[in-house]
């Protein structure tokens, strides 16, 4: 499965687009203004995290709290007509700082000035050109990616970007086909769009660009299935396949479930260290009517932690969840969620999540020096464990003036050996999408 071939945009787009169409972009273009949308979202953010031993806290007192709002305006055209159409999206963001005391700034969630105090706003502004021939789309300037090796992360006040190239085709019934080459990323508290690349366990990569392609094939509505590599010049090469699949047995009865697997190896200069990693979530699951309970299984066979890049959401395991990825050298984990949908009780747009997963056997022994771990007297960090339990309730307002408004409460615990801190975080959420255009 290891490719060692460079990666070119121009083979890229060949491949992409080579693909038969049945529909051509003038039977599908809407026009540039017939088919454009604005969207407008306020995200209210609150954040507040209690490290038990104020381990890894920013503030250095053990104790964040964060309270942003966020406009995210988005703005996406339509094609112009013809067998080739153009089109443009663009987007402008603002956040505000409503508290955030000395002392007290983290999380994430806003930057910081020199002296290490929240800046009182700040911004985002870009956007992409784009193009599409029958039924493939190529977009050049700033995009999000959303795939299980590149995939914009949008898990704070406001969303990451990436800076770059990308193509999707659709030609094949059920077939979506992705690919592209980014050489910048942007991070979610900063108004900079075009960062260098960070991993986050690694830290900072000084690489220049990220490619990556694969797609998503779905045989019916039960089952689907998925392949995507990437490659970090000069860090890393990563391979992913996964499945979900469902089974009815019943109106109200169905059992589901689903495997990921990853493997990454280093590549050309190292800059995380050498390492050959694979690691692997299987989950099944039954629901019933309001009802579902899953248990997943998460083993990590590498010597070295799993890396992704930072605060983005490019890992497709299940047990990485709020704050805990389990993806520790040798680390096994499992977990067991379940969640209610309140819509079979007579209360439409409210739901329940809580889950509770367990890691254990994480060892550093073997760790190149990029990802090593040590005690205090210096030597690897060995049969390391942790657990978390989240809790989550969300409303979304079915109808009326708010319609779309939605309230999300979420509360993580998390207590761990040397190796991770000991919290408790909340985190509420109130978004409310408007459509302009």
């Amino acid at each position: 499965m290891v490719n060692k071939t460079k990666w070119s945009i121009a083979a890229l787009a060949l491949v992409i687009g080579s693909a038969p169409s049945m529909v051509s972009a003038q039977d599908k273009a809407e026009g540039f203004i017939e088919g454009s949308s604005l969207t407008v979202l306020n995200r209210n953010f609150y954040f507040n995290r209690d490290y038990r031993k104020g381990q890894s806290s920013s503030t250095g007192n053990g104790y964040t709290e964060t309270w942003a709002h966020a406009i995210i305006s988005k703005f996406e055209s339509g094609y112009t007509q013809g067998t080739v159409g153009v089109g443009l999206d663009a987007f402008a963001m603002i956040g505000v700082k409503l508290d955030t005391g000395d002392g007290r700034n983290g999380g994430n969630v806003l930057p910081v000035n020199n002296e290490g105090q929240a800046q009182d706003e700040y911004s985002k502004v870009g956007g992409a050109a784009k193009v599409r021939a029958f039924d493939t789309e190529i977009k050049v300037g700033d995009v999000f990616p959303a795939t299980p090796v590149v995939a914009a992360g949008d898990s704070r006040l406001m969303p990451q970007s990436f800076k770059g190239v990308t193509a999707t085709n659709s030609s094949i019934d059920g077939l979506s086909i992705q690919g592209g080459r980014v050489h910048a990323m942007s991070q979610p508290d900063s108004s900079d769009m075009n960062e260098n690349f960070e991993a986050f366990y690694g830290g900072p990569v000084d690489s220049p660009w990220l490619a990556y392609f694969g797609g998503d094939y779905e045989l019916n509505d039960n089952l689907s299935f998925s392949l995507y590599s990437s490659r970090l010049k000069e860090a890393w090469n990563q391979y992913y396949a996964g499945t979900t699949w469902t089974y009815p047995l019943s109106t109200d009865l169905s059992l589901f479930g689903g495997v990921n697997y990853y493997k990454a190896v280093d590549e050309g200069k190292q800059l995380l260290g050498a390492f050959d990693n694979d690691i692997w979530s299987a989950k099944a699951g039954v629901k019933l009517g309001a009802h579902s309970i899953a248990l997943s299984h998460q083993q990590n066979n590498g010597n070295d932690d799993f890396d992704y890049l930072r605060q983005s959401d490019s890992i497709y395991l299940d047990n990485s969840i709020q704050y805990s990825d389990f993806n520790a050298p040798k680390e096994r984990s499992w977990m067991v969620r379940y969640d209610l949908d309140m819509t079979g009780y007579g209360v439409p747009g409210l739901s329940f999540m809580t889950r509770y997963a367990r890691g254990s056997d994480a060892d550093y022994s073997n760790a190149n020096s990029v990802y090593m771990r040590r005690d205090d007297e210096g030597n690897p960090l060995t049969d390391q464990k942790r657990w978390e339990r989240d809790i989550e309730a969300k409303y979304v307002v079915q109808s009326g003036s708010l319609k779309d408004l939605s309230l999300r409460v979420r509360q993580a615990t998390t207590r761990a050996t040397a190796f991770e801190s000991d919290l408790n975080e909340v985190r509420v959420i109130i978004e409310y999408p408007l459509a302009v255009l």
